[in-house]
């Protein structure tokens, strides 16, 4: 039989685990969605549609619906009250994405009843009941919390204020904000606790405890919450869902039972009831905000779906903060970069500029150190290796697969023969100035021994005893302290982002460089004409004439079977679209000798054109004399999608006005549309920041990312408004 899986989650390729039987050896792989049990503080029913008749349900269902009777097989319509008929009015809606709440009455039961809806991807219908609180408006709470989230300038400031809004909203004794690492490590970033309550901010927790299926999860179902760690499991009758002859996907569900490791793990902490909100930043799970109590604690649809919507808003806030940083950091590379192109007018070299200033080369990756390995040259600013050991440094680098970017935060372990360097060259990153071999721009940071302090020791995660009960993760959370040696601060994708955005401005100027060269230097042509051959950048290189006389294989790839049409400059004019508005920029290039920059379109099929931006540039000896013509070319592609990417977002946020799924009252639209304008301003500021500040091929993702996220609070936030007003509240 085979068993459903999670979107996005490959099937492993060991064994699956069932529910319940994993021990810490095959955690990874139990089956966490499939767990066949809710917990008792509501009651599950599974129902066939058009007709609404249950086929499967918790055993507690009979209580839930005022009935002594076995629910299986019979319709809804007959337990009396309105819960059929409210659930039809939403079956047509997003059902597969964000389940919707509504409050209704079971004929046998007092009171009214909670009621959250879905469909899984096997047209199961899955209703959820539970007993509600007293609703709560949280209008003016989130409100007042959208605007501290907006307001933060700084991630600390942001995580800190969050975990303030999360812990007046919840009311759990502690609530914390867990950010992950490269490696899944995780962090307690930000902490609010109740007095007395030990603090875990700075504790790290190892990636191990947290499995990749229960990630996944957090990525599908943003809010989880468990109750009561010492109450039982209430199994699901027949345990195969009748509709897909196939364990129930659970993966959406509230109620859903928790892994028997993960209950264990929670007592081991002494804790007695969670909620976890899921932090989605760029389409990833950036980190969690984790509430626990110390009794038993059970939170009403209203204050989950406040939670929800403001996770939403923060993570938007966090996007925006990192985009922020990094357009900072690439405004910081262009100016470098001006300041070589300076140097090549002033003095002929460009390498001058980039070590004049040692903080504008050292302060964008936080480096102590830097060297530049070019043509056999090593120039170096701040605490580097020696010469010899820098040079062996860029064999190593030679040795290891390409990419554009090289690191590593251990270098003597990594390299044992390195390991005298520790102090000064801990790590090394690297980013490859041209495809020959030795040509790099390193970074160094010397070594920080420091203490990391875990939440528990991370070198020993589970006790497994004879006793089932025994099983473990970690038996001890008492605070473990860990000296790590050889060791520097880990490169971020910040200092990735920055070495790459580095390299290549030095590789462009480097490509720009030789090409001046070997229009100065002829008879060298063959060399350099080696090094703009193995450049990236496609480039031609042409006589005062306009004959060409290099062009490289980038641009061979670049025009394809085009290329054999090339001989001269004016034959571009035969294979690019200029805009009209251009007039004749070869003709003036090659008769006034006058510089251009500008985009054209190289046809690509007959409907399609790819967009280029072309930089020409005459080659002066002396001002009375020149030499040639240099032409770089700068394929558009992605940039243009990234527009297009920018475009769909402003022509998408404007249409967050209207809830998808209810219909409101004149005085809930109103409160609906103000605290939207509110969100929809905080995703336009992110959108704002994310152009500025990411690299054209993340772009797109990353705005439709935003514009997920607004989608789904605009959902979120009409649901709640809903519920708490009249719009949800009219009489049947």
């Amino acid at each position: 039989m085979t068993r459903p899986t999670i979107p996005g989650v490959p099937m492993p390729q060991a064994p699956a685990t069932l529910f319940g039987k994993a021990d810490l050896s095959n955690c990874e792989r139990e089956q966490i969605h499939l767990a066949g049990s809710i917990q008792p503080h509501g009651a599950l029913l599974v129902l066939r549609e058009p007709d609404l008749v249950i086929v499967q349900s918790s055993i507690n269902a009979r209580a839930f619906l005022g009935s002594a009777e076995e629910p299986i097989g019979r319709s809804l319509d007959q337990f009396g009250g309105n819960l059929a008929a409210r659930l039809r009015e939403h079956l047509d809606g997003p059902l597969e994405q964000i389940p919707i709440a509504v409050r209704c009455r079971v004929g046998g039961v007092e009171g009214e009843v909670d009621c959250l809806m879905h469909r899984t991807s096997a047209a199961e219908l899955i209703v959820e009941l539970e007993r509600p609180g007293v609703p709560v408006d949280f209008s003016g709470a989130l409100q007042e919390a959208l605007n501290a989230i907006l307001g933060a300038s700084s991630l600390r400031e942001l995580c800190d204020g969050a975990a303030t809004v999360f812990k007046n909203v919840t009311a759990y004794d502690r609530v914390m904000i867990y950010r992950f690492d490269e490696e899944g490590h995780g962090e307690v970033f930000a902490e609010r606790r109740q007095a007395g309550l030990e603090p875990y901010l700075g504790n790290h927790y190892p990636a191990s405890d947290i499995p990749q299926i229960a990630r996944r999860l957090y990525e599908r179902n943003r809010v989880r919450v468990l109750v009561d760690v010492e109450a039982a499991q209430v199994p699901l009758v027949p345990r195969l869902s009748p509709i897909s002859g196939q364990e129930l996907d659970m993966s959406l569900c509230l109620l859903r039972s928790m892994s028997p490791l993960h209950i264990q793990y929670l007592k081991n902490m002494g804790v007695r009831a969670t909620m976890v909100v899921s932090l989605m930043v760029g389409g990833k799970l950036w980190g969690l905000v984790a509430c626990h109590h110390y009794v038993p604690r059970h939170v009403d649809y209203e204050a989950r779906a406040a939670c929800d919507l403001l996770a939403e808003a923060l993570a938007t806030r966090i996007a925006a903060l990192e985009s922020f940083a990094q357009a900072h950091m690439e405004l910081t590379v262009r100016r470098l970069e001006q300041r070589m192109v300076e140097a090549i007018a002033r003095d002929g070299d460009w390498k001058s500029a980039l070590f004049d200033d040692p903080r504008s080369l050292l302060q964008p990756l936080d480096a102590t150190g830097a060297a530049l390995l070019f043509e056999g040259q090593v120039l170096t600013v701040g605490e580097v290796p020696g010469t010899p050991e820098l040079r062996e440094i860029g064999r190593w680098i030679d040795r290891k697969p390409k990419a554009p970017v090289i690191s590593t935060a251990s270098l003597g372990l990594d390299a044992p023969e390195f390991v005298l360097l520790t102090q000064v060259a801990a790590g090394v990153i690297a980013t490859p100035l041209s495809s020959a071999p030795g040509d790099y721009l390193m970074w160094f940071r010397h070594e920080r021994v420091r203490t990391v302090t875990w939440g528990g020791n991370p070198a020993k995660p589970f006790v497994v005893g004879n006793d089932p009960t025994d099983l473990s993760p970690r038996r001890s959370f008492a605070q473990w302290h860990q000296v790590v040696e050889g060791t520097c601060d880990p490169w971020t994708p910040s200092d990735y982002a920055a070495a790459r955005l580095i390299g290549e401005s030095v590789s462009d100027i480097v490509l720009q460089f030789r090409s001046v060269r070997m229009l100065i230097a002829r008879d060298q042509l063959r060399e350099a004409s080696d090094q703009v051959q193995i450049s990236e950048q496609p480039v031609l290189v042409a006589d005062p004439e306009g004959r060409i006389l290099v062009t490289n294989a980038s641009l061979d790839r670049l025009l394809g079977d085009r290329r054999a049409g090339l001989h001269t400059i004016r034959d571009l004019e035969a294979l690019l679209a200029f805009d009209a508005r251009a007039g004749r920029p070869l003709r003036d290039l090659l008769e006034q000798r006058l510089p251009w920059r500008g985009e054209v379109t190289l046809p690509s099929g007959a409907t399609d054109a790819k967009p280029i931006l072309m930089r020409a540039d005459p080659v002066f000896a002396s001002p009375e004399r020149y030499l040639g013509f240099v032409i770089g070319f700068i394929d558009l592609t992605e940039r243009k999608a990234a527009e297009a990417a920018r475009r769909r977002f402003q022509e998408g946020i404007v249409r967050q006005y209207r809830p998808v799924s209810v219909r409101l009252d004149s005085d809930s639209d109103v409160v609906y549309r103000n605290l939207l304008s509110t969100i929809v301003g905080n995703a336009q500021l992110a959108a704002m920041e994310i152009t500025d500040g990411v690299d054209m091929a993340k772009m797109p993702g990353m705005l439709e990312s935003v514009q997920a996220s607004v989608n789904r609070t605009a959902e979120l936030l009409g649901q709640l408004i809903w519920r708490t007003s009249g719009s949800g509240k009219r009489p049947d």
